[in-house]
């Protein structure tokens, strides 16, 4: 799976991801349900019909999606439908769906939900995504079900690493006495070595996610994974830029890839666009947030 994602990235010259994470707050006003429509199945209509606005109008220049399950999920049944129809409508337009689900639990719980997200019942994919975020912190075995469903199924996972988020470090950060290093080496090692089996060229199928606010992290963990593709979040909204993603890439421009969720889906709400583009040409705002994410990625990472 990871070789279908590195073409893709290539043939469009875009090593970006876009996350549909929308709330109600992003939605224009022409989409949300009307007065007395205010039922969660009115809601998942409208969140799919906003994704479906943005693919459209972006699909030709971005390798790939991702829809973050918790702003579904709130939703209860009604949200779910909303982000199987999302998964399944990005797969007709030929983007790579990375589920945004961080599902990290052991046994049976584990290949559960490796299942539910990458594999198969009797022949039939549940969501069907192509990769899916995992959580590291039970250990290889929270790790392997998902690995051993990605190698049945030709699928690929993101392992949690050192994310963007400010507090991350107080237990990412911390360092263990066995090694001397912080613990995120030590998860990004085993990254490396939980991949070893599911190489497609010179990448693995199982990824790491390090954010974009740790560049100098990010070198390092550049070193230590020099097999792994790397889920970069932080850009944009979270304050990461296109100087700060450089350590993230190899030298052929490959190994990694970045997401921006609101600072495109929500672009129209944007000073920088929002002159420009009319609440009805939300889609539009977000097609020049794209155009301007590559255009400072290409100039200044690559």
């Amino acid at each position: 799976m990871i070789k279908k994602l590195i073409d893709q990235i290539q043939k469009k010259n875009a090593p970006i991801v876009v996350g549909l994470d929308p709330t109600l707050a992003m939605l224009p006003s022409q989409l949300l349900p009307k007065e007395g429509a205010d039922s969660f199945e009115a809601i998942g209509e409208a969140i799919f019909s906003f994704n479906k606005s943005i693919v459209d109008a972006t699909c030709d220049l971005i390798p790939a999606v991702k829809p973050q399950i918790a702003m579904y999920e709130q939703f209860g049944i009604p949200g779910l439908i909303a982000f199987k129809k999302t998964v399944d409508y990005c797969r007709s337009k030929g983007l790579i769906v990375i589920g945004d689900v961080k599902r990290g639990d052991i046994g049976s719980t584990s290949a559960a939900y490796a299942t539910a997200h990458l594999g198969t019942v009797e022949g039939v994919a549940p969501f069907d995504e192509d990769f899916a975020t995992v959580n590291p912190y039970l250990g290889t075995d929270g790790i392997s079900p998902f690995v051993d469903v990605c190698k049945s199924n030709d699928r690929g996972i993101f392992v949690l690493v050192k994310t963007s988020n400010p507090s991350s470090g107080e237990f990412q950060d911390q360092i263990l006495e066995s090694t001397g290093k912080p613990l995120y080496e030590y998860v990004g090692r085993m990254v490396e070595k939980w991949g070893a089996d599911t190489m497609e060229g010179d990448y693995s199928n199982v990824g790491a996610v390090v954010g974009a606010t740790y560049p100098e992290m990010g070198k390092r963990l550049r070193d230590i994974m020099p097999h792994t593709y790397i889920l970069v979040p932080g850009y944009g909204a979270q304050g990461g830029t296109g100087a700060d993603l450089k350590p993230f890439f190899n030298k052929d421009g490959l190994g990694a890839i970045v997401n921006s969720s609101r600072g495109i889906i929500a672009a129209y709400k944007n000073d920088k666009y929002k002159d420009r583009f009319s609440e009805e040409n939300f889609a539009d705002a977000s097609r020049a947030a794209v155009e301007d994410m590559l255009r400072d990625i290409r100039e200044n990472a690559l």
